[in-house]
């Protein structure tokens, strides 16, 4: 129990303390300001520019069998909005994501944790922009723990370490969450909201928000959405990077490795939303 509202924001320290503790298994998500500097933030946009321009170049749509996400950006081009494995193949972004400063998120995930830097979807940089066409205005409301209750199984707890890009408040949307949901029953987790198709603001849920720099921890058992911008265009962006931490076997993807079933659904759902602008085939590069 804690005895802080939701809205506080803590300072990383060297360790996790016992209040941050309390207020993570109580809310289910910590906020962490000013990790990363002003030139780190810019030194890794830089490196999603480059990204960017490589895959464009090369004619990539998928790396190590995941999907990129091109969807329209500013000036109707083709735009990425969902870089997966940026790690992987940024020495810089990986040189950041490993830095010592770290440690506390990596011991918080547990003591074995690693980051998966050639696994899952590797270390992803999300970039929302809220232009007719964009394939990643909005995120409905979900819980991380879909697989586990189609086998009727109760999700284990899961963090999602983000690190915020932009100065985003809530006429920016942003990262909507209800605390202690985490901690909520079976039912409540599988029938509360429509998953992915609900974007309707909850009574509950508070608004995350957060400037250049700063990191969240969230319990991927809560429920959350990313809510669509009031903004349009240039002023609508909104960039997040998620750093996987995995325990347990080491399992590395490779440009022979097959798509995860669950991105045929998301392909499904981006070609319906970019429908009218351009016919899904020729979306990206």
């Amino acid at each position: 129990m804690t005895d802080l509202p939701p809205t506080h924001r803590f300072q990383l320290l060297d360790t996790i303390t016992p209040e941050q503790q309390a207020f993570l298994d109580h809310y289910g998500f910590l906020h962490f300001e000013g990790v990363a500097k002003p030139d780190e933030v810019d030194m890794i946009l830089e490196e999603m520019d480059q990204l960017e321009q490589n895959w464009r170049q090369e004619g990539r749509r998928k790396v190590n069998g995941v999907p990129l996400f091109w969807g329209r950006g500013p000036g109707e081009k083709t735009w990425l909005q969902r870089f997966a494995f940026s790690s992987a193949f940024s020495r810089r972004i990986r040189e950041f994501v490993h830095h010592s400063r770290f440690e506390p998120i990596r011991t918080l995930i547990g003591a074995d944790a690693r980051v998966g830097d050639q696994e899952k979807d590797g270390v992803v940089i999300n970039r929302y922009i809220n232009l007719p066409g964009s394939v990643y205005p909005k995120l409905g409301w979900h819980t991380d723990g879909l697989r586990d209750l189609f086998y009727l199984k109760m999700p284990k707890q899961m963090l999602n370490v983000g690190l915020h890009l932009d100065d985003c408040g809530p006429e920016n949307g942003g990262l909507r969450l209800i605390p202690c949901s985490h901690s909520q029953g079976f039912w409540s987790m599988c029938f509360r909201k429509f998953y992915f198709v609900s974007h309707k603001a909850d009574p509950k849920e508070i608004c995350v928000s957060t400037r250049r720099g700063d990191l969240t921890v969230h319990d991927g058992r809560l429920w959350h959405r990313v809510a669509q911008s009031s903004r349009k265009g240039l002023a609508s962006i909104r960039r997040t990077m998620y750093v996987p931490y995995l325990t347990g076997p080491y399992q590395p993807k490779s440009e022979t490795s097959g798509t995860p079933g669950y991105h045929f659904l998301g392909a499904l759902m981006r070609r319906w939303q970019t429908r009218k602008f351009r016919p899904a085939k020729n979306l990206g590069v």
